[in-house]
C-alpha cells in the first residue's frame, strides 16, 4: 500500500492468474464434449432415414442450439484468451478492447433443449452457468475493493499527520 492506495494488480493477480488458467480448462473440456456430443446426435439424425418432419425440425433446431452453445463458449474462451495476455502484460491485450468484455450471453431456447437427449441438456446448462460465472468475475474484478477498517485508520491517521 503506497499513500493509502491499494495496487489492486499486484494483490489480485496470481488468484485471477489461477482462475483464468482453471476456467480455461474447464470451458476447453465443456468445448470439446459439446462438439462430442452434438457431433453424434446429429450423426443419430443422419443414420435415421424413418424420421419424419417433426424430427427434421427437430433436427434444424439441434443445429441452433448447437452453434449457440458453441457460440457461448467461444465467447467464454476468447475472453479468457484476453485475459491471459492481459496479465501476462501483452501490450496488445488492453481493458478496454472489445475482447475484454464478456458481452451478452447467447441464451438457450429451452422449449428446445427440453426435447433433447440429458447429456446435451446437461451441456447446454453448463455452458450456461459457465458464462454467468465469468460475467460475474468481470464485474467483481471491476468493481473497486473495499476498503478494510485497518485500511480506514491507517488513512484517518495519515490525514492527522
Amino acid at each position: 500500500m503506497i499513500r493509502g492506495h491499494i495496487n489492486r494488480a499486484a494483490i489480485g493477480l496470481p488468484v485471477q492468474r489461477a482462475q483464468v488458467e482453471n476456467l480455461y480448462v474447464e470451458a476447453m473440456l465443456l468445448a470439446d464434449e459439446a462438439y462430442t456430443a452434438f457431433a453424434t446426435q446429429r450423426g443419430a439424425f443422419a443414420h435415421d432415414a424413418r424420421r419424419g418432419a417433426d424430427d427434421s425440425l427437430l433436427q434444424v433446431s439441434l443445429a441452433c442450439e448447437s452453434l449457440k452453445t458453441t457460440t457461448r463458449l467461444m465467447h467464454i474462451i476468447a475472453w479468457l484468451l484476453h485475459r491471459r495476455a492481459m496479465i501476462a502484460g501483452d501490450p496488445g491485450a488492453g481493458p478496454d478492447d472489445s475482447a475484454a468484455r464478456i458481452g451478452e450471453p447467447v441464451a438457450a431456447d429451452w422449449a428446445i433443449c427440453d426435447r433433447l437427449d440429458g447429456s446435451l441438456q446437461r451441456i447446454v446448462a453448463a455452458s450456461e452457468r459457465l458464462f454467468e460465472r465469468i460475467a460475474a468475475l468481470e464485474t467483481g474484478w471491476e468493481s473497486p475493493l473495499a476498503v478494510t477498517p485497518v485500511q480506514a485508520m491507517l488513512a484517518q491517521l495519515e490525514a492527522r499527520l
